[in-house]
């Protein structure tokens, strides 16, 4: 008698995953809440003229790629036209502030209550930033002929209604953390970008005539993709052994255990290039509202200096210094979480050392050196995912797919983490999950 052939892995982990009902409970709230997500994204801000809205992506490249992070909605100018990037930045400058201020400083090493008083304060920081940004969004548009100009009355109302979209984002992605699978604002971020997938597709049958080049792009795509998983999975393990002593009968007895400290080669994710893109295009971005088409000025050229599509020679410059800057956010904010860390100051309380180093300084110098060198191969590894959409647009000669690195980067990074938080709740169940 035949054996009856077994479903493949994935698939029958999926079938598992469904059949557990607080399991399944969670992947429905997660996709339901993508779905109003892209419901929220097509409410449009009334008075836009989507004629002349679409002309101008058309003719500002700068403006189509940072449509894709908003998932279209900038692109139809609705409430949430910013996604939550004022969220994310807000998150970001309360990073860097917590190291600098004591009292933020204190109030990290509070614990939970500490880690929700942070979280409030950069909750109320969005709020100021979004107005900014939303204010700055709105006379763009009005003075490209898009939006008519407003009134006092009605200005304040479409800047509190894009603010008020953002925070409903938040608070959707807040939602998914607490009560579905994975990080929730990263699922937004990932839900924006995947919508634009279909787009995209479209847009590489127009190139069907260069099949040759649509298969070189496709194929430099696919190892892309193999390379953000393996640097993304990537590590260093330093041996670590710990002295513990018990205390029997009336005797002392000393134990050691032996563990590891995983070291990431990207530790700092795809911050850099958050950092480095929104350095690169804001020269672009700010010399757009004084660029006249009719009367080429200064700011004509910054915005062809600055243009990611532009023209070799002149693209050097834009990729070039986005190369250079990725890099250098890369150590910079590894050296920050690294001192958040304090990982020698973790070691000597708890007891732990690293086997023929000595605790306290020489542990503090021989982390930060191996940290320096597998940082390089963060660093550049970030970098030249940075530049190749650039790469592969001149090589494949595609011209009509506007493919981000770091849309590829947050959705590898997204695909991975959820899939991994799916493995635990499986295994947590004797299920085997996705992963080998």
């Amino acid at each position: 008698m035949r054996a009856r052939p077994s479903k493949p892995r994935l698939v029958q982990a999926m079938m598992d995953a469904f059949s557990l009902p607080d399991l399944r409970r969670r992947i429905v709230i997660t996709v339901s809440i993508l779905v109003i997500f892209r419901f929220i994204a097509h409410v449009p801000i009334p008075g836009v003229d989507q004629t002349a809205l679409q002309a101008l992506f058309e003719r500002n490249a700068l403006l189509g790629m940072l449509d894709m992070f908003s998932g279209g909605a900038m692109r139809q100018f609705s409430i949430a036209a910013m996604g939550v990037y004022p969220y994310i930045t807000a998150s970001i400058i309360m990073m860097l502030l917590v190291p600098v201020i004591p009292r933020l400083q204190a109030l990290s090493r509070e614990g939970e209550s500490g880690r929700n008083k942070i979280n409030l304060i950069t909750h109320w920081l969005v709020v100021p930033l979004a107005s900014v940004q939303g204010y700055g969004q709105i006379i763009y548009l009005q003075r490209e002929g898009v939006l008519s100009s407003a009134e006092p009355l009605a200005m304040t109302t479409m800047v509190l209604s894009m603010v008020a979209g953002t925070l409903f984002l938040v608070w959707l992605g807040e939602l998914i953390t607490e009560y579905g699978i994975g990080n929730g604002i990263s699922i937004i971020i990932f839900g924006g970008i995947v919508s634009q997938l279909p787009q995209m597709i479209g847009q590489g049958f127009l190139a069907k005539e260069n099949f040759v080049g649509l298969t070189a792009y496709l194929l430099m795509v696919v190892i892309t993709i193999m390379v953000i998983v393996i640097f993304t999975e990537a590590h260093r393990r330093i041996p670590v052994q710990y002295a513990k002593s018990v205390f029997r009968s009336g005797r002392m007895y000393r134990h050691s255990g032996t563990t590891h400290i995983p070291l990431r080669v990207n530790a700092a994710g795809m911050i850099p290039l958050i950092f480095a893109m929104s350095i690169v295009l804001f020269p672009g971005i700010v010399a757009s509202y004084f660029a006249n088409p009719n009367d080429p000025n200064f700011a004509n050229w910054v915005m062809k200096l600055f243009d990611p599509n532009a023209a070799l020679p002149m693209g050097l410059f834009y990729w070039g210094t986005y190369f250079a800057m990725a890099v250098g956010f890369a150590f910079f904010y590894t050296m920050v979480i690294y001192q958040q860390q304090d990982l020698p100051g973790v070691l000597q309380r708890q007891g732990g050392f690293i086997p023929g180093i000595r605790p306290g300084k020489n542990t503090q110098s021989y982390l930060q050196g191996v940290i320096n060198r597998i940082t390089w191969g963060g660093a550049l590894f970030l970098a030249c995912i940075a530049v190749m959409p650039f790469v592969a647009r001149h090589i494949s000669n595609v011209q009509v797919i506007q493919l981000s690195s770091l849309g590829l980067l947050i959705m590898v990074g997204v695909v991975l983490d959820t899939m991994k938080q799916l493995e635990a709740q499986l295994v947590m169940r004797r299920y085997e999950g996705f992963i080998r």
